[in-house]
């Protein structure tokens, strides 16, 4: 201590181990004359400290919250996504056994939403990328095609008893995002939403004669 107070008289400028000054454990650091700790907090107990000097807790500056891609992603999965409209051919709840029954869904389109984390503005875009067909059988199927109405049967399934089951759809979203208004960018992960059943009675056709 006594070359840090020569130190001073000297006009010069240092630091010092002041670990066990006061009994104390801390390890603040000092200055000399009085208003010598700006924006700290001076020790309380200077009783052993030489006279002109102070002793300044410091602290750290509180660091500024960071908009990351997980609190992104975090948002995107609490969206609310639909789980897709689910079109059956024939309609009206009614198919046959061992036919073609068609199935396709018409939510295709991105769906945009716009959110505020952190103080920005963030843009969320979801996209249909994969569609789960579950036809209440115990089949299933997954496909990136959404199927298509009649006459273009690229969704089908067959039905080899009579019963009523209860198909469903289930869609898996994409995403990307941007902020402020940025350029985009890709959401890691997929969110998926699982619709729930229609009624579908599948019956056996009766022939008829109609004449001879």
């Amino acid at each position: 201590m006594e070359a840090a107070e020569e130190g001073i008289r000297n006009g010069q400028q240092g630091s010092a181990d002041v670990s066990g000054v006061g009994g104390k454990s801390a390890d603040p650091g000092f200055a000399a004359g009085s208003g010598a700790c700006p924006g700290a907090e001076a020790v309380i107990d200077q009783s052993n400290a030489p006279a002109g000097i102070s002793f300044c807790q410091q602290y750290a500056e509180p660091t500024t919250p960071v908009l990351t891609v997980g609190l992104i992603r975090n948002a995107f999965a609490e969206l609310k996504l639909p789980a897709g409209e689910l079109v059956i051919q024939p309609p009206d709840g009614l198919t046959l056994v061992n036919f073609d029954t068609n199935f396709y869904t018409t939510s295709t389109r991105p769906i945009a939403r716009t959110v505020t984390l952190l103080g920005r503005r963030v843009t969320l875009e979801a996209t249909p990328s994969t569609f789960h067909w579950s036809f209440g059988d115990g089949e299933r199927l997954s496909t990136s095609d959404p199927g298509a109405p009649y006459p273009s049967l690229r969704v089908t399934h067959n039905y080899l008893r009579k019963d009523t089951y209860r198909p469903s759809l289930g869609t898996t979203y994409t995403g990307r995002y941007r902020v402020d208004g940025g350029p985009w960018h890709q959401i890691p992960g997929t969110v998926t939403i699982n619709g729930t059943g229609q009624a579908l009675r599948a019956i056996e056709a009766e022939p008829r004669l109609a004449s001879y």
